[in-house]
């Protein structure tokens, strides 16, 4: 699709980069949650109460637990329970993906001038790299942050689950379409408790189509498209197009045939990209099912 340059007027230009020079500035600060809290009550139009409330004036309870909310460290997230993560690398990526996360609730996520600049400046504190020039749409959701490797003009569109509970790794000029799912984890189908991660990798110009789903462990290589509602359960060889669930290679892009391996199955090679199950810190282990996970006739059970 052929687009065109639009632009904000020049006056909304100046507030927009001189907002996000801010934003920038504080999330360089040491105290990266009263910063986040701080921001977060800015875009609702909150501050002034935020304020009166951190001076010790009294307020009704909802009240208060939506102002004390603001700050994460009074937030409880769904990565925390994850014990391969390490604590302290998770605890500020919790802060930055707790900000990522409102903003995307607050008005001024409805312009893209000033949240693509945002979702960028985000990015390049979250991610463990961040290229230049990315378009972050929103509802994006992240599961850490600071496990994503993203290179230069990377296009992610709405609703997108980049899941980097694992290793994830994306290279230049890679476009996701609307909802797709990339995986870095997968659960053990009898004991959904037992969780591995992968490093899954999307190389150099990959495009992903409406509702792909790329299971942890792939490896979609240089220039491969990935067709709507596929998902691949091995890695997608360079300049081919796969379709289907699960996807198989059904076509080369025209001009890349002499380059390109054969059309069929995919090649599954995602054990090669395990990572080691470390637990960084002693914890407190909580089974969340409780379910008896003998089969019929194991005397253990």
């Amino acid at each position: 699709m052929t687009k065109r340059h639009v632009d904000v007027p020049p006056e909304t230009q100046a507030v927009i980069d001189e907002t996000i020079e801010y934003v920038d500035s504080r999330l360089s600060e040491e105290d990266t949650a009263a910063a986040v809290g701080e921001i977060l009550a800015d875009l609702f139009g909150d501050r002034d109460a935020y304020d009166r409330y951190r001076d010790g004036e009294s307020v009704p309870p909802m009240t208060r637990i939506r102002l004390r909310s603001y700050d994460p460290r009074n937030a409880l997230i769904e990565t925390e329970h994850w014990a391969e993560q390490e604590l302290s690398a998770l605890q500020e990526a919790k802060c930055l993906r707790y900000l990522w996360s409102g903003f995307d609730l607050s008005p001024l996520a409805n312009n893209l001038a000033f949240a693509l600049p945002f979702r960028q400046t985000l990015a390049e504190h979250l991610f463990a790299d961040a290229g230049d020039g990315l378009r972050l749409f929103g509802g994006i959701k992240i599961q850490c942050g600071h496990n994503i490797h993203m290179g230069d003009n990377v296009v992610v569109h709405n609703d997108v689950l980049l899941d980097d509970r694992g290793k994830l790794s994306i290279g230049d000029r890679v476009s996701v379409a609307d909802r797709s799912h990339v995986h870095t984890h997968a659960h053990d189908t009898v004991d959904q408790t037992d969780v591995t991660t992968y490093e899954t990798i999307l190389e150099d110009d990959v495009r992903l189509g409406y509702g792909s789903m790329i299971s942890a462990g792939c490896r979609i290589e240089h220039n491969a498209m990935v067709g709507s509602g596929a998902t691949t359960l091995g890695d997608v060889p360079a300049h081919h197009i796969v379709a289907g669930s699960p996807a198989k290679s059904v076509k080369v892009k025209p001009g890349w045939e002499s380059v390109a391996t054969d059309l069929g199955p995919l090649s599954d090679n995602r054990e090669s990209r395990q990572l080691p199950t470390e637990f960084p810190e002693p914890f407190e282990e909580v089974d969340e099912f409780g379910r008896n996970l003998s089969p019929p006739g194991d005397a253990s059970g």
